[in-house]
């Protein structure tokens, strides 16, 4: 009987959440995402008509925390006892090939071609300082931050990293670098130390590879399908592909029966920036953003559904808005008051506004590799008026009000002025450190100490007592089901918010309908915000995390 072999493409990416919008779905429409992928490692582990698993790694296209949930899920497949073979052209040309072994570790097998190499060549936390180009285009950076560790406005203000920018950045590279050791050094049967000895000696070729243990096999992609057709008859399918299909046995039919009803499982899914307002579902320029109304109004729904027994706050969002996170978390605390439990899932990076509004949870629980705490707050302006007069450009305006024209990009601030934006700061630090603290069962003194603007890996953050649990996406759902007491096997996973197609063509008759509903994607605002992130100004919002950092 010919089998099913499934097949991992990470070559292309993975989404975090399917796309919000139609353009931003018509962009992504090859693209898995990471549940979808996860979900189908786990049917496949039971399916009888899966024979194995080829995985097609490289590239820089997923995150740590990413990997982690994969390696998760490699390792649950292989329990199965069916084979999962990785393999690769080249884990990196030139480098940058850590992170794509890392995950290859969590297979059964190693290939790569034996023109290829292992550029397994460390962790590399970046940041980028637009400072320079600032002065010479004659823009005015104006900003204050709570506290040292909050460095996002060193991208505007500073040529280099500050001392405890650099502390920071110091801390998350060896923590990351730490991870990727211990799971390499278990799974490759080596000491940690000698794995360091050969990360600090490559690029290796193949060759040198082979002969130090890290890869098992040097082959082409053909001779990796050969090897696997000695041992079963298959026809590949990718597994995004596989899961997505219908049922095709008598038991499946019977497990997608809507009766006898399954409790449901919701999932509110906060990914993006966080605003007042709709979601954004993502325009060209812009990736996908989380709006309050929006949030706020799935929670609500979610709290009023009998049929929902559990709710799973999954969160992959930089931060934002600071009143939009206020309110979203705010709704989180009133869904805990019905009963359910809550359990936050943190993705890639839940920092700053994202870990606002996971921290109430009853539960947190993050990958090792996540990016998360950021505990602090910005703001302030760039003045462009000198930039814009050297092309020839002037702006004029009349104004009623000592403090109209404070937050325009024409006017420096008053010393007046910087004193209410000091205190403006203050106010909202305290609030953030104090929630916090009440949220996390902490004395708000050692809340405070940890807090600062900070940013750290889940795995720091695990010892911190910021976040409960370590683990990804199915972790937290079993958690979900535990907690209320629910088979893992015998529910139903529901997203919100969710609108069909013809919920968003239908006029709304109430504004949670509206707030329901998302933004387009065309939309000036939409398209202005965009354009914005993408120069590198400042982002909208007091509770953003510090920087772009980018482990590789």
């Amino acid at each position: 009987m010919t089998g099913v072999l499934l097949e991992l493409d990470l070559t292309r990416g993975v989404l975090e959440m399917p796309p919000g919008s139609p353009l931003a779905a018509f962009r992504a429409r090859h693209l898995p995402t990471l549940r979808e992928l996860v979900s189908a490692l786990r049917k496949g582990s039971r399916d009888d008509a899966v024979v194995g698993l080829v995985a097609h790694l490289g590239g820089q296209g997923l995150s740590l925390a990413q990997v982690q949930d994969l390696r998760e899920a490699v390792t649950e497949f292989r329990t199965s006892g069916k084979p999962a073979v990785a393999w690769t052209e080249s884990f990196g040309e030139v480098g940058g090939g850590t992170v794509p072994y890392y995950l290859a570790t969590a297979f059964d097998e190693i290939w790569v071609q034996p023109s290829g190499e292992l550029g397994i060549t460390g962790v590399s936390v970046q940041a980028t300082f637009i400072r320079g180009a600032l002065d010479k285009a004659g823009v005015i950076p104006q900003f204050g931050k709570r506290r040292e560790y909050k460095t996002a406005v060193d991208t505007f203000t500073e040529k280099e990293m500050t001392g405890p920018a650099r502390e920071m950045a110091s801390r998350l590279a060896e923590s990351a670098y730490e991870q990727i050791v211990e799971g390499i050094a278990v799974r490759r049967g080596l000491e940690p130390a000698r794995v360091r000895e050969l990360v600090d000696s490559a690029p290796l070729s193949a060759e040198a590879g082979r002969e130090a243990g890290l890869v098992d096999q040097l082959g082409y992609r053909s001779d990796v399908y050969d090897a696997l057709r000695k041992e079963h008859e298959f026809e590949p399918l990718l597994a995004e592909r596989y899961v997505r299909r219908g049922p095709r046995t008598l038991q499946d039919v019977r497990d997608n029966l809507p009766w006898p009803q399954k409790p449901v499982v919701a999932v509110v899914r906060i990914s993006g920036g966080i605003t007042v307002g709709r979601n954004s579902g993502g325009g060209p320029l812009g990736g996908p953003g989380s709006g309050s109304d929006t949030i706020g109004a799935a929670l609500r729904a979610v709290a009023e559904d009998d049929k929902v027994k559990a709710v799973v706050l999954r969160v992959d969002s930089p931060g934002g808005s600071y009143v939009a996170s206020d309110a979203i978390r705010h709704e989180v605390l009133r869904l805990r008051a019905t009963g359910r439990p809550v359990i936050a899932s943190m993705g890639s990076v839940a920092a700053s506004g994202g870990y606002f509004v996971a921290m109430p949870a009853d539960v947190v629980v993050a990958q090792p590799g996540t990016i998360t705490g950021s505990i602090g707050v910005l703001s302030g302006k760039g003045v462009v008026r000198d930039a814009l007069g050297r092309i020839g450009i002037s702006q004029q305006a009349v104004s009623e009000g000592e403090n109209a024209r404070m937050y325009s990009a024409q006017e420096e601030f008053s010393p007046e002025q910087w004193e209410r934006l000091e205190e403006t700061l203050d106010r909202i630090y305290a609030d953030f450190v104090a929630k916090a603290a009440q949220d996390r069962g902490l004395p708000e003194a050692e809340l405070e100490a940890l807090a600062r603007g900070r940013v750290w890996t889940g795995a720091d953050a695990h010892a911190h007592k910021l976040v409960d649990e370590l683990g990804g996406f199915e972790h937290a759902l079993r958690l979900a089901c535990a907690r209320a007491g629910l088979d893992r096997d015998h529910i139903t996973v529901a997203t919100a918010p969710h609108r069909s197609l013809l919920d968003r063509l239908r006029p709304p008759t109430t504004t949670e309908d509206l707030a329901a509903t998302a933004k387009s994607p065309f939309s000036t605002d939409g398209l202005t915000a965009a354009v914005y992130t993408a120069l590198g100004l400042p982002p909208s919002g007091a509770l953003t995390m510090p920087l772009t950092w980018r482990i590789s």
